[in-house]
């Protein structure tokens, strides 16, 4: 689970934010508006962290399948050697 108040959600966050600003700036948002909305840009950060962060992360390896001969004669399965 990704913490709402990690440095790249932040940064991610206030880069979302950045138009709210400067429309806030410009008189268009009212000061509650621009409050308001910066919630929405924080989730909105966390958001699209958590969804690069899943794409991103490899898939765990799978076990080899045993064999059928193995399976059959009820052989140990085979040893694997972790890998880093």
């Amino acid at each position: 689970m990704t913490s709402p108040l990690r440095g790249d959600v932040l940064l991610t966050g206030f880069v979302l934010a950045v138009p709210v600003f400067l429309l806030g700036l410009r008189g268009e948002f009212t000061a509650q508006e621009v409050v308001d909305r910066l919630l929405w840009c924080l989730a909105a950060g966390w958001a699209v962290v958590a969804v690069v962060r899943f794409a991103s992360t490899p898939p765990q390896p799978r076990k080899a399948p045993v064999p059928a001969a193995a399976r059959a004669t009820g052989a140990a399965e085979p040893e694997t050697t972790p890998t880093a």
